[in-house]
């Protein structure tokens, strides 16, 4: 299921490197939109930097699966791997880097493509949090089971949130 917010986070990887956002895993400190990384790899969420980060905001992470079951056939995608607000400019790592302690909104669900399927994407997405956001009338209190996960409308979400414009956006691929 293409999204406009999907399509408008790839055209930033394409077209801006100051808004590629910065992910980074134990084995791999800094990835690059596209970059191979094995799914055991990435079995906690990145670390996440922005280099345009404001000291004043708060900002709202989403990961997504653009590629399920198989990328020649995503009739599940997208996939909310994970959706987690409050984060804000680190005071003591500094270089934008981003830390959070709000409860998650969906809770991390590592990559894992099908054995027979290629790689997938794996599309991250910072946004600015809005004005008077409340996590506590999102966050479940508890993990997200599967089904609500796949096909997720992602850009009804984020209206009925009232998101704004994608700030940075990377990918990495995982099987």
């Amino acid at each position: 299921m293409p999204t406009q917010i999907v399509a408008r986070a790839l055209k930033i990887i394409e077209e801006d490197t100051s808004k590629i956002l910065g992910l980074a895993l134990e084995k791999h400190a800094n990835i690059q939109p596209g970059q191979l990384i094995p799914k055991a790899d990435a079995a906690t969420p990145p670390e996440l930097q922005f280099a345009a980060a404001s000291p004043d905001k708060s900002y709202i992470a989403i990961c997504l699966d653009l590629d399920a079951p198989f990328a020649s056939i995503p009739f599940a995608s997208p996939i909310n791997h994970w959706t987690q607000s409050g984060f804000r400019l680190s005071t003591s790592a500094g270089n934008g880097r981003l830390e959070t302690s709000d409860p998650f909104i969906v809770n991390w669900a590592p990559p894992g493509p099908p054995p027979i399927s290629g790689p997938h994407r794996y599309l991250f997405a910072l946004y600015e949090e809005p004005s008077g956001f409340d996590v506590k009338s999102l966050a479940p209190g508890k993990e997200v089971g599967i089904p609500p996960r796949f096909r997720y409308n992602v850009d009804a979400w984020a209206r009925s949130i009232g998101l704004g414009h994608v700030l940075a956006a990377n990918y990495f691929r995982s099987k």
